[in-house]
Parts: structure tokens; sequence; C-alpha cells
């Protein structure tokens, strides 16, 4: 997974270059753990929670004509926003720049796809530096993501043991984001009564091994609850080769315009809507999507100016590009859940 760590590492420099937009939001954050760990009692180490305001509470001005109905929770792991050098291994839990480039990009824009339906818990945790994807050496690299892991992990206890209240659920992420994900879905989840809970798990931007669950299995179409979904974006005709080459088994690829692990490709008007730099404007038709080996080709993305946009590496967008196919998706699966 070695060159597509690397494809992952430059692509996300290439979107924080500008993020110093975020500067006039990370005056309000003041939290500071005495002893450097989180809180999950305090509220102030929860990117996203029902008990307070935060932007994944926002919605898009053509949708807030919609009734919510939040009867099943979403715990949502956030992808990496720690991406520059220089720093720690892994971030710290109360860096205020870091939790407000957090709060104002992934949570705002992915973390949100989820509030139609759900209840949105998104903890803080001590994220590996990007830098840690392409460290050679092993055990600092497999330290640093374990001490994320662990944050993870505890928050995912304290939300069971005290907002759960044995409600449905769904497991999501993104990038790093799924890749604790799914090892908190094989460790806690899987082959226990939680597994009868959970509604459907997203995994969008880490490869899925065809052989890393038991017995969780990829959903097969749209209309199937207990399994998981997982993709990563690509221009068409980009040659994966130079990606996929170290990864030692088949994976799991979903297209999120048709729902299915088949080859066959969806056309655009497939496509309900993404919600790109403007959270306030969503885009229909922007894309097709084929399922080819192990990723998920799409045409140039149509919206304003984005023929300047020449990388043929979609991965920050693997959520927002499908925006309204994954929140219909995600409404009409708790529906299929409830009646199951």
């Amino acid at each position: 997974m070695h060159r597509f760590e690397r494809l992952v590492f430059f692509v996300a420099i290439l979107f924080s270059s500008c993020s110093d937009q975020y500067l006039k939001y990370a005056k309000g954050y003041h939290s500071n753990a005495p002893d450097g760990l989180p809180d999950y009692s305090n509220l102030d180490y929860w990117a996203a929670h029902p008990n307070k305001a935060d932007p994944s509470d926002s919605v898009p001005k053509p949708l807030q004509h919609e009734v919510r109905d939040t009867m099943v929770d979403v715990f949502f792991i956030h992808p990496t926003t720690y991406t520059w050098n220089g720093g720690s291994d892994n971030a710290s839990i109360d860096d205020a720049y870091i939790n407000a480039k957090t709060d104002y990009s992934t949570i705002l824009y992915q973390a949100s796809v989820f509030n139609e339906s759900c209840r949105v818990f998104a903890p803080r945790y001590r994220q590996a530096n990007l830098s840690m994807f392409l460290d050679r050496d092993s055990i600092r690299k497999k330290a640093a993501f374990e001490l994320a892991y662990q944050d993870v992990k505890a928050a995912f206890i304290y939300y069971l043991e005290h907002d759960n209240n044995h409600r449905p659920f769904i497991i999501a992420g993104h990038s790093q984001g799924s890749f604790h994900a799914k090892r908190l879905i094989r460790e806690m989840i899987e082959g226990t009564t939680l597994q009868n809970r959970m509604v459907c798990a997203y995994l969008p931007g880490m490869p899925v091994e065809v052989n890393y669950f038991a017995s969780l299995k990829p959903c097969a179409d749209s209309l199937h609850t207990g399994c998981f979904v997982s993709w990563r974006t690509f221009r068409k005709k980009y040659e994966a080769k130079m990606l996929t080459s170290n990864e030692r088994e088949d994976v799991w690829v979903t297209n999120p315009l048709s729902w299915t692990v088949e080859n066959a490709a969806a056309s655009k008007d497939l496509h309900r809507g993404a919600v790109l730099y403007r959270f306030n404007k969503v885009y229909k038709h922007v894309s097709d999507a084929t399922v080819h080996e192990h990723i998920l080709w799409i045409s140039r993305p149509k919206f304003p100016w984005g023929f300047l946009y020449f990388s043929k590496n979609y991965h920050p967008g693997d959520i927002n590009l499908f925006y309204m196919n994954i929140r219909e998706d995600v409404k009409r699966r708790i529906g299929l859940f409830w009646k199951n």
C-alpha cells in the first residue's frame, strides 16, 4: 500500500496549501488537557456531538426543507488534517489550528452528509501525521497509528457506555479515519451483539481487503444492511498499477452511484449531487462512475471552473463528490434496517 499512501500524501499537501483560512476559526478553541489525553466526557474532545453546535449540523441551503429523523447514530472518524512536516508523529489533542481545520473541512463537508438521518458523533483523536504514511521506520509508523487508534477506541467505548443507549448505529470514516474504522469494526463489533445494531459501514478512502473481515460482507446493492461500502476515486483511464501493485490481495470497491460492486458503468444521470467548495450549492450530474480493478473511475467532474483541476486523484472528494448519493443511501438503509 506504500505507493497509494504516497499519492494520498501529495494530494493532501496540495489541498492543505490554502489552509490559512482556518486561522480565523482557531481563536475559538481553548481546551487544555492536563495530561495530553482526550477526555471524552468533555465535549471539547468531540469534533461533532449532538449535545453541542458544530459544523456537522450544517445543511446546504437546497436541502433545508428536509425532515430530519435521527433515531440512528453515526460514529464518524475524520481523515488526516495534521498534514505538515516538522512536528511530532501525532497531533496534539488541544492544537487549536488542527481542531479548527478538522471542524471546518471534514466535519463540515463529510460528517454533515449523515445529519438528515443520524445523530453525529465524531471524536477528536491524536491522529498520525500525514508523513507517517510514508515513514520507513516501521516501528515508529506503527506506534503513531496505534496511538491514534487507541484514542478512537476509547471514544467509541465512551460513546457506547454513555450515549448509545442500545440505538442502531453507523460506522463511517475517510482515509486515516477509514483505516481506524475497519480495525474498530473487526476488533469490537464483528462477531458481537453490536454487529446486529450496525446499519452499515461507510469506509471510503482506504482499501478494504477481500479477506479483512471474517463475516462482515460488502453491500451487494442498495437494499442490504449490516454490510459495508468502500471506494477510492480517480479519473477515468488512470492506470492504477503503481497504486495497486503492492496490494497483496484483492479489495472491495463499491460504486456509490449504483451501490453495487459490479464493474458495470453507472451513468451521470444517477449522480444525485455533489457538495464541493461552495457548501450551500449542490451540483447534480457531476460525473459517471465505474468500478475498475481496485479503484473507482469517474470522468472529469463537471462543475464551475472544474477544468482547472488537473489532478487525476480525487481522494479528498471521496465523500463530498457523492454527497447526495450517500445522503439518500443512508436514509434508505436505515429505513430498511427498521423494517427488518
